[in-house]
């Protein structure tokens, strides 16, 4: 995914997954929450795996998904819905060294499955 137009002094991208057709995980980052380093005023953020800590690019899983028994992931949970057409999306957030949130976009639509 591609982000642009993040504000100066940005240096993370912390995005909240989650699913919409799903209340327990539907905000929040229900499928995961994950930092991405910012690389500049548009940076890519790289795909990561599913049911796993380790991450590509310096990204840092910040908050696992809140997904339990077999669906239970130490990091991001991938959709799951089985195909019943279940609404993804995710809010990022730029965030600065101090923590501060410089901006905002919420309920971005990822997909459908």
């Amino acid at each position: 995914m591609r982000v642009s137009g993040i504000p100066q002094g940005a240096v993370w991208i912390v995005a909240y997954f989650n699913d919409k057709s799903y209340g327990p995980l539907s905000r929040n980052g229900g499928h995961g929450t994950i930092a991405y380093p910012v690389r500049g005023a548009t940076t890519d953020l790289p795909a990561v795996p599913g049911m796993s800590e380790k991450l590509p690019g310096g990204a840092r899983v910040i908050k696992a998904a809140r997904s339990s028994g077999d669906y239970a992931s130490p990091g991001y949970l991938p959709p799951c819905s089985g195909g019943r057409g279940n609404r993804y999306t995710v809010d990022l957030k730029a965030i600065d060294k101090a923590g501060k949130v410089l901006d905002e976009i919420t309920n971005f639509d990822i997909g459908k499955y």
